[in-house]
């Protein structure tokens, strides 16, 4: 059984993309989504929703090629345990230091945890891609969208 699901798993994934991208679209539209001028609460939610939908129909009819199927049978049955624990890690450190370290601290130890996951990356490029995702973050939600999330924890003090 474990194998059959392995062998299928891009359409079960894609399925599941789906079926959020889908629940999402009708959740949302239950609020007002409004115009282009001026963006209802419900827009955000919808646009997310069809990408959902979009990503999960691209997974699930995607043609595997023969140089696909022969590692898929090679690796079938052996989970990568560090990249489920780093990205599992980063999520973690997000959530503790948002509150205590601020937006930029918690992004920066978010991305370069679950970057530490790719056995192929090295320290040096995980923390630049950490550097400029956690810039990147804190000028688009701090400052552009005025998430009430300070860059630094002691700066809201």
């Amino acid at each position: 059984m474990f194998e059959s699901i392995q062998r299928y798993r891009d359409y079960y994934a894609g399925a599941l993309l789906i079926l959020i991208g889908l629940s999402t679209i009708y959740q949302s539209s239950r609020y007002d989504v409004g115009t282009l001028a001026e963006i209802g609460p419900g827009f955000f939610p919808m646009v997310m929703g069809v990408i959902l939908a979009g990503c999960g129909l691209a997974i699930a009819f995607n043609q595997s090629t023969a140089a696909d199927a022969e590692h898929d049978a090679e690796t079938l049955g052996r989970p990568e345990w560090r990249g489920w624990g780093c990205i599992l890690g980063g999520v973690l450190a997000f959530i503790l230091l948002a509150h205590t370290g601020g937006l930029f601290p918690a992004t920066f130890a978010c991305v370069f945890i679950s970057a530490m996951g790719d056995r192929t990356m090295a320290v040096r490029n995980a923390a630049v891609l950490a550097l400029g995702i956690s810039v990147f973050g804190v000028l688009l939600f701090h400052y552009g969208l005025k998430i009430q999330l300070a860059p630094f924890a002691w700066m809201a003090r």
